[in-house]
């Protein structure tokens, strides 16, 4: 869905949007954007350097790239979360379908949660100081394992924001090379 025109002033002064949904069955949906001062070829090359994710991204600890078949991608990778100090490592391993240059569209294969699936979402957009990228990333989440729904959007709400945070830094930073 595309922002509201408020939402894309706020955007575009360098808030981050985040907008959380309980779901039915315990699911929580999690949506967020950032504008980042960078071409979408610099974001989505970013986003699909899957080898070097465990770098680039926050909360990313490891991450593989295990099979590919053109724009077809299996990923292993893991991932901290949590809430102070009962933070975790969760590993799973995704099947990402790449529709370049504006999407990425992930799903779990197996690992740690009940669901996990969603997209990343790539958009050309000219800024206050010129071109950049509007990046969206919608998912719904489940895990696997006992999470009541409200710690589960709590820590969502804690972890997009450093997410989308870290993927705008490095990416302008890039774009700037």
């Amino acid at each position: 869905m595309a922002p509201t025109p408020e939402q894309l002033a706020k955007l575009l002064q360098g808030e981050i949007l985040i907008d959380l949904e309980w779901l039915p069955d315990g699911v929580i949906g999690a949506n967020g954007s950032v504008f980042i001062e960078a071409d979408p070829s610099v974001v989505w090359r970013m986003l699909t350097d899957y080898n070097h994710l465990d770098k680039t991204m926050p909360k990313v600890v490891a991450s593989k790239l295990v099979e590919e078949n053109n724009h077809t991608k299996i990923i292993e990778q893991s991932g901290r979360s949590g809430i102070f100090i009962f933070e975790m490592t969760v590993h799973f391993t995704l099947k990402v379908e790449e529709v370049y240059p504006e999407r990425l569209y992930f799903s779990q294969v197996s690992g740690d949660f009940k669901v996990y699936e969603g997209e990343w979402r790539l958009e050309a957009l000219d800024g206050n100081n010129g071109p950049g990228t509007l990046l969206t990333y919608q998912a719904e989440i489940k895990p696997d394992f006992f999470a009541p729904q409200f710690v589960v959007s709590f820590v969502q709400s804690q972890d997009l924001p450093a997410i989308l945070k870290g993927v705008r830094r490095y990416c302008e930073a890039h774009a700037k090379n």
